[in-house]
């Protein structure tokens, strides 16, 4: 992820207005036999069981308090995905991937981390509102980054899920990550170290989010 690519992406968050509506739940990917047997033949077997894999994660664990829930989804990613850098993996500067994408790879970068952080909180009745894929630079790396942010309220001091730390720590704790500004599927903030931040639109304008809803939207099909 490019500094170069960071400033386009807030340029746009700030022109950006509306409500957009936020990308399918992975959930209703069909993944029977037929389509697990295809990522098999596609890729091999470990590509199948960590879709399997992830699949029982999300069957076996809607109960869960939100706590555990962040706890098993970070986990679960930080596990099973191995970090390759976008041009290397896919041959372009800025790539976001649907989690099945990530995990039929089982790679992706900080990007793929967070974005299937996400969608797998989501589908695991964790309330969208709470969660923000959030732009920080990384300080002691130099570079930007990107983490999944979770407010437990409006105000709280929210929890970050990292694929660098493993460990799921405040933000207050986390003084390696300078916040810049984060966004879901219903908007963009302007982040700040405290509190969800000041809304400054909607992510419908977000050129890599369109596609991978698209993308999310053909795996439908």
């Amino acid at each position: 992820m490019t500094v170069r690519f960071l400033r386009h992406l807030l340029f746009y968050s700030v022109l950006a207005t509306g409500l957009t509506v936020s990308l399918p739940l992975i959930a209703e990917l069909n993944l029977g036999e037929t389509f697990l047997s295809q990522i098999e033949e596609k890729f091999n077997r470990f590509a199948r069981k960590r879709v399997e894999t992830w699949q029982q994660l999300i069957s076996e664990n809607k109960d869960l308090t939100d706590l555990e829930k962040l706890d098993a989804v970070n986990n679960f990613f930080n596990t099973n995905l191995l970090f390759i850098n976008d041009i290397d993996l896919w041959q372009k500067e800025d790539y976001w991937a649907t989690p099945l994408e990530a995990l039929t790879i089982g790679a992706g970068d900080c990007e793929d981390y967070s974005i299937a952080k996400y969608f797998t909180l989501k589908e695991l009745g964790v309330d969208e509102k709470k969660l923000r894929i959030t732009y920080v630079k990384a300080v002691e790396l130099g570079q930007a980054h990107m983490v999944l942010t979770y407010f437990d309220t409006k105000r709280s001091i929210p929890l970050v899920l990292d694929n660098i730390d493993a460990d799921i720590k405040l933000a207050t704790n986390r003084k390696d990550l300078i916040p810049v500004y984060s966004f879901n599927g219903t908007g963009l903030w302007l982040a700040k170290s405290r509190g969800t931040g000041r809304r400054v639109g909607s992510s419908s304008r977000l050129s890599l989010w369109e596609e991978l809803e698209q993308r999310m939207k053909e795996e439908l099909e």
